[in-house]
């Protein structure tokens, strides 16, 4: 005899009633991925560190041609709403403020990595592709290196480059973005 348990897959319309309902603890770090809910850890110091300079570098370097959105959900589809540490998006006269923005709305998004690299790596990123996302960044805190992804193909990306200290990760998607790896890595 065969057993078989029902698994039942959260809509991101449900999964954001439940947070507005109160149901998840108001520290909780949730994240709805293929319609199913993924506690992530906390986030240390030189992780925050890392987001903080990426906000504040991209703000000073995209200007007025992309928003920078820190640790706020993207809706890929009806069954995944991840959080990316940071996301370069197209701007919108009311930032977004009706609903959270989508993959087109996307220019690059950025997952800083120490305790989830691979997480990162092997759920998150080809999730990204299969959505379409353009570039997708992840800052290997382990490794001391940066993970570009560019060009989407199904739930892979046909560019892939480990981008070391001493090298500068250039972006794909967005001409002149430029930065060290040493500046990013600190």
């Amino acid at each position: 005899m065969s057993l078989q348990r029902a698994r039942y897959f959260f809509t991101v319309a449900e999964f954001e009633r439940m947070g507005e309902a109160g149901i998840f603890a108001k520290d909780a770090h949730l994240e709805l991925i293929e319609g199913a809910l993924y506690d992530m850890p906390v986030i240390g110091s030189r992780h925050a560190a890392c987001v903080k300079f990426l906000s504040r570098f991209l703000n000073v370097a995209v200007g007025d041609k992309a928003l920078v959105s820190t640790q706020n959900p993207i809706q890929l589809d009806d069954y995944s709403e991840p959080q990316p540490d940071v996301a370069l998006l197209r701007l919108r006269e009311d930032f977004y403020r009706h609903a959270h923005p989508t993959q087109i709305d996307v220019l690059l998004l950025i997952e800083v990595a120490d305790t989830t690299v691979d997480y990162d790596r092997l759920v998150k990123v080809p999730l990204y592709a299969k959505a379409g996302i353009k570039e997708v960044w992840v800052v290997n805190l382990p490794a001391e290196q940066i993970e570009i992804y560019a060009e989407p193909s199904g739930d892979a990306y046909k560019i892939t480059k480990q981008i070391k200290r001493g090298e500068e990760a250039r972006a794909h998607t967005i001409p002149n973005l430029i930065v060290s790896a040493d500046t990013v890595l600190e």
